[in-house]
């Protein structure tokens, strides 16, 4: 099965429709994660949208690019997991949802240095999507052929199609324009410990 693509596929022919129109089962889950991520400032709500995108929310969803809600790699799980050894099985929802928002902290923190608090998660749902060292090349590409590659409309040009739609994607279901400047510009907290 290919979720992500069939959800990102199943998205366009439908009516956009918003995160809040989803199942509010994993809320909590959300909630609880992002706030210890992110800090309890950051919207939630952005990975919510995220896991729509990834999976229809489903926690039973496998593809060939990933498991779960947050459509998470064994691989990427398993190295989330030896940080974080009390988190079960890649199938539960509730630490895929959490393993999912640390990689995304982390992909997070990797930007946030380079493109500022606006942009980064932007570029932080690119790097979950395409892996982050292809969203580095394309940073560079970007910044080499003399592009404002501290923007991702600046950079998106050079991502895979797949990727830039997912962006958008993400960015539609928070009712936000990925080509304005970024209204989520709040820092963003450090995790405590």
């Amino acid at each position: 099965m290919l979720i992500p693509a069939l959800v990102l596929a199943a998205s366009a022919l439908q009516p956009q429709t918003r995160v809040d129109e989803w199942t509010d089962r994993y809320d909590d889950e959300f909630r609880k994660w992002t706030k210890r991520y992110f800090g309890p400032g950051f919207d939630w709500r952005w990975f919510k949208a995220q896991g729509v995108v990834e999976s229809g929310l489903k926690p039973s969803a496998v593809s060939k690019s990933g498991t779960g809600i947050m459509q998470l790699l064994p691989r990427t799980y398993a190295s989330i997991k030896r940080e974080n050894p009390s988190f079960g099985a890649i199938h539960d929802a509730r630490w895929n949802i959490a393993a999912g928002i640390s990689y995304n902290r982390e992909n997070y923190d990797y930007w946030d240095g380079r493109v500022g608090h606006g942009e980064a998660l932007r570029f932080t749902f690119a790097s979950y999507n395409a892996g982050p060292g292809r969203i580095r090349q394309v940073y560079d590409k970007a910044k080499n052929a003399g592009r404002d590659a501290s923007r991702w409309v600046g950079v998106e040009k050079y991502a895979p199609r797949i990727t830039r739609h997912y962006v958008r994607k993400i960015h539609q279901m928070m009712g936000a324009d990925v080509g304005r400047p970024s209204e989520h510009a709040i820092p963003v907290e450090n995790p405590p410990g």
